[in-house]
């Protein structure tokens, strides 16, 4: 790959629904220059700090660059390099001398950096093999896709249709963090006369954009929901002929809704009664109305179904599904109507037994672990130390693992403790990929050779297929091919299929087959009435409850409610924590703790000192950002750092029972919740792991 060459490409961040286009220059197998690609139809030149960084992956010193095999013992960090064969040899004897049931397949967004493709192959890997793997947005969106799918709102509008017609927009939860490119959008709305109203437990970046913010304490979203609710239908702002022909259960619901007013909703969320009944009012008859949902931080507390199933029953409420303007706005987890990627694994089907499937179910993941039911572990693109609840017992289970294979661009906090064997990961410039947007579809030509000894997980799963004997894994001619299944159901003008070469004709760009910047025009809905449906019996037969509802969290003996988010200059635990790339550690230095002046003052903490954060389960450090940006009684962190999961809960948000009842979409994740202490340091020991692990 020599010559000077410019590459249309995608950032490898993966932060869904947004994914920003790059142009890159290479010459002679070197990255030049990586900046936004102006023509890109959704981020239009836009590339924030994370994308930027990225091209700090290339030539860094702490970049795994060849196999490593542990030395000494767990946790002590030492390595020493292995060959492909030697490390292949160790995978390969490792699941031979086991039961398939007993090797597990965890993948995280690091194997997403190109796409789908991965992902999805890795699946194929894991059913003809027998293995088991789990639908990993437990980990982030799945939550609020669970409330969503049992109303029957997952399908969104698109940021285009909210720039051109909504008269009010409501960001519930929602950050610029999480999707970027809705920035140019609000800005277009808000200049055409569009009301703006960010609701969250924190200020954010996207409180600029907002005429009025609404700050909730942590998990008091559907109380706030159920008391606007209530306005609507007590002062006759509801649409009944739309109820009446669209949604089920309606009479249930109002009765229900009694009981949630302002007033009751008022000593929950702190809210004044009058602003929610303002609230109520603007949202129903200043319309078309958007609501813009959150992702993930949102839904990761005790009952984090319940945000997203009462809000977006609201609406239902006043008719405003299925019109521009209206609905649910652009979301992670979700999409607008269209046709987008074919399944590449219609062929086959899983030969592990139903019986002995651990389900995707954060709890039982981990209590699986603990008891030892699985020999073989492979983390794929994850640091899963800084991704599930309640890390401590997390680390216990990780540790009767007997060989335990990470895959990633850096070492890991969960590599370095527990891994046997750690592979080196191409970044996403030394492969092919394919992502998509809500609206459009996009080649990532491989535009760099792998670095030292890198192989694409692709390449190793074949390889690990042949030498396992697993029969019709690829039944492709190549990559490409593989990627023309993905496209199988995209057509082109002619109705030839398309294929990544009439992509390459293209310039890399597609709009999908079937968009419609407006959902549910047809008011078809997935549910089992194919209603929206404010009564869900499925609900009911799984043990939860039929209609929306709020639960009061349990409150532990510490006086502080933690939670956790994303910033616009880190994305999860990518890149060792950001801490292997300069510019985001340099962003990132240090764990940081947000915190009320009040609350600071009673604990005689400054701005910038270093603090302890605590609990009945672990402890770790940081330092304190003190900042009237957060409600009193409530402490924030970025989500990422090992040690934030030291002291969250880890209890199960739904039973078993309740935990399939959307189709495709899990209510598995865990409880993230966490009452802590925070107190002063007298001296910055640095950040420790947690006490129990």
């Amino acid at each position: 790959m020599s010559g000077r060459r410019q590459i249309t490409t995608m950032c490898p961040m993966n932060c869904t629904p947004t994914q920003c286009g790059m142009k890159v220059e290479v010459e002679d197998n070197r990255l030049l220059s990586l900046k936004g690609d102006q023509e890109n139809p959704d981020s239009r030149g836009f590339l924030c700090i994370r994308g930027q960084a990225s091209q700090e992956i290339f030539e860094n010193p702490k970049r795994l660059l060849r196999p490593l095999r542990r030395v000494g013992a767990r946790g002590e960090d030492k390595w020493e390099a292995c060959s492909w064969d030697e490390a292949y040899t160790m995978m390969v004897d490792a699941i031979q001398q086991t039961q398939p049931e007993r090797v597990g397949l965890w993948r995280g967004h690091g194997i997403g950096t190109t796409g789908p493709i991965n992902g999805t192959l890795l699946n194929r890997f894991g059913m003809l093999g027998g293995f088991q793997q789990w639908v990993t947005a437990i980990v982030c969106w799945a939550m609020g896709g669970y409330g969503l799918g049992l109303t029957g709102l997952l399908k969104t509008n698109t940021k285009e249709d909210m720039a051109a017609h909504a008269q009010t927009i409501v960001l519930w939860g929602a950050t610029l963090a999480s999707q970027p490119d809705l920035a140019p959008h609000l800005i277009k709305a808000r200049k055409r006369g569009a009301y703006v109203i960010q609701i969250d437990t924190r200020r954010t970046e996207t409180s600029r954009h907002a005429d009025e913010v609404i700050l909730l304490p942590p998990g008091s979203d559907a109380a706030l929901a159920l008391a606007l609710a209530h306005v609507i239908v007590q002062e006759g702002l509801h649409d009944q002929a739309f109820i009446d022909q669209h949604t089920l259960g309606f009479a249930a619901f109002a009765t229900h809704l009694e009981q949630y007013t302002p007033e009751w909703a008022s000593t929950i969320t702190g809210i004044e009664p009058e602003r929610i009944h303002d609230l109520a009012r603007r949202y129903a008859t200043q319309r078309p109305a958007t609501i813009v949902l959150g992702g993930s931080s949102m839904f990761k507390h005790q009952h984090g179904w319940e945000p997203s199933r009462t809000i977006s029953c609201l609406p239902a409420l006043t008719g405003q599904v299925g019109i521009a303007g209206g609905g649910m706005g652009q979301r992670h987890g979700g999409s607008p109507e269209s046709i987008g990627f074919a399944s590449p694994l219609t062929d086959v089907s899983s030969m592990l037994p139903d019986e002995l499937a651990i389900p995707s179910h954060m709890t039982s993941i981990t209590e699986a672990l603990t008891a030892g039911q699985l020999d073989v572990l492979f983390s794929f693109g994850s640091n899963m130390l800084s991704t599930f609840a309640d890390t401590n017992k997390l680390a216990r289970g990780l540790d009767q693992v007997k060989l335990v294979v990470s895959y990633d661009l850096f070492m890991n906090e969960t590599a370095r403790r527990f891994a046997d064997l750690v592979l080196p990961a191409t970044a996403w410039l030394e492969s092919i990929g394919l992502k998509q947007t809500g609206s459009h579809i996009y080649l990532m030509e491989q535009a760099l050779k792998p670095a030292g000894e890198c192989r694409s997980l692709i390449s190793i799963l074949r390889e690990l297929a042949q030498r396992l004997k697993i029969a019709n894994f690829f039944p492709w001619q190549d990559e490409e091919d593989y990627i023309n299944a993905f496209l199988s159901k995209q057509t082109t003008a002619s109705g030839a299929p398309l294929t990544v070469e009439i992509l390459r004709q293209h310039g890399g760009y597609r709009e999908k087959n079937g968009l419609s910047h407006i959902a549910y025009q047809e008011h078809s809905y997935a549910t089992p009435s194919h209603k929206i449906e404010f009564w869900s019996e499925r609900a009911r037969e799984a043990g939860l409850s039929p209609l929306p509802s709020y639960t009061a969290p349990e409150r532990e003996e510490y006086p502080l409610r933690f939670c956790q988010g994303r910033t616009l200059t880190a994305f999860h635990a990518f890149f060792d924590e950001g801490q292997a790339l300069p510019t985001l550690a340099k962003a990132n230095p240090g764990p940081q703790l947000w915190i009320h002046p009040q609350d600071a003052e009673r604990r005689t903490i400054a701005n910038g000192a270093p603090i302890t954060i605590s609990n009945q389960r672990g402890q770790f450090e940081a330092t304190a950002h003190v900042t009237d940006d957060i409600l009193p009684g409530v402490v924030w962190m970025r989500d990422g750092w090992i040690g934030v999961n030291s002291v969250t809960s880890g209890a199960p948000i739904v039973s078993l029972s309740a935990n399939d009842i959307v189709p495709g979409i899990p209510g598995g994740q865990a409880t993230y919740d966490a009452w802590v202490e925070i107190t002063a340091n007298s001296t910055n020991r640095g950040m420790m792991t947690s006490s129990q692990s």
